[in-house]
């Protein structure tokens, strides 16, 4: 629970979640993950795994990577987007309540979306310097996995992973958000907070390949093991650690940077 706030009446409400209107919920939520799942998986088989956007135009990028993004995360993010709709639903009829849980949910994966630019950028960038210089590439990769490694160990990291392992303290401050669009704003909230905690994660498959489905399975299940298991902040440091071995792999094995490599240099 967040230090510093007492828990009001309706987030010890919000902590039941046997109600079949939570179950709804839950259920939505695997959904829209189990169809980035399939979108994603579809996609990778007909592309394949390569170095940059593989030809890909911003716009397509943003899309697939929606889908990615809402694979990879939305499992995380269940406990808070559940225990939010049903704060929400004590005072609001099934359709509205349906309206304010989609804005909360589409505010959170614009922050993913917005991320997405940054690393489509990114990705374009490698691409430059795959031809420019191979070998430049290459220990840009190492770096990246080292970066990550270094990340997992910071304050940032910790302090960032503990606000997204505490929906009940989430909430807490969430029911202080007043106005407009106030769901939306609660989903860019924390959708920013979920990012501060995983961007070093996602700029692996810069590393690795974008379109790489086993790494991005792999990430979500260390997203979902960090913030739900009640050893995730020991075991940020244990990842930590997994990436920075990676690094030194890829010096000598190169071929494990598929997103930076192209078999020279």
């Amino acid at each position: 629970m967040t230090k510093g706030f007492a828990t009001p009446a309706s987030a010890r409400r919000a902590h039941t979640l046997s109600t079949p209107r939570l179950a709804v919920s839950w259920t939505a939520i695997a959904a829209l993950a189990a169809a980035g799942w399939v979108i994603t998986f579809t996609q990778a088989r007909s592309m394949g795994n390569g170095p940059g956007t593989m030809g890909l135009t911003v716009l397509p990028f943003l899309g697939l990577w929606l889908a990615m993004t809402a694979a990879m995360m939305l499992p995380s993010v269940a406990p808070v987007a559940v225990l939010w709709a049903r704060l929400i639903g004590s005072v609001a009829v099934r359709p509205v309540r349906a309206a304010r849980m989609i804005l909360f949910l589409s505010g959170y994966l614009v922050v993913w979306v917005t991320f997405g630019a940054i690393a489509f950028a990114a990705l374009a960038g490698t691409d430059r310097l795959l031809d420019a210089s191979p070998t430049a590439a290459r220990w840009l990769g190492i770096a990246i996995l080292f970066g990550a490694g270094a990340y997992q160990l910071t304050p940032w990291k910790d302090r960032c992973l503990s606000l997204c392992r505490s929906p009940i303290g989430a909430l807490v401050h969430y029911i202080r958000f007043n106005g407009h669009m106030r769901d939306l704003r609660v989903g860019i909230h924390h959708g920013t907070t979920c990012v501060g905690c995983c961007w070093g994660l996602m700029i692996v498959l810069i590393a690795v390949g974008v379109m790489n489905v086993s790494a991005m399975a792999a990430i979500a299940l260390v997203v979902l093991t960090e913030k739900l298991w009640r050893h995730g902040r020991s075991f940020r440091l244990v990842i930590g650690l997994l990436l920075a071995a990676a690094g030194l792999l890829a010096i000598w094995f190169p071929w494990l940077l598929v997103g930076v490599w192209r078999g020279r240099g």
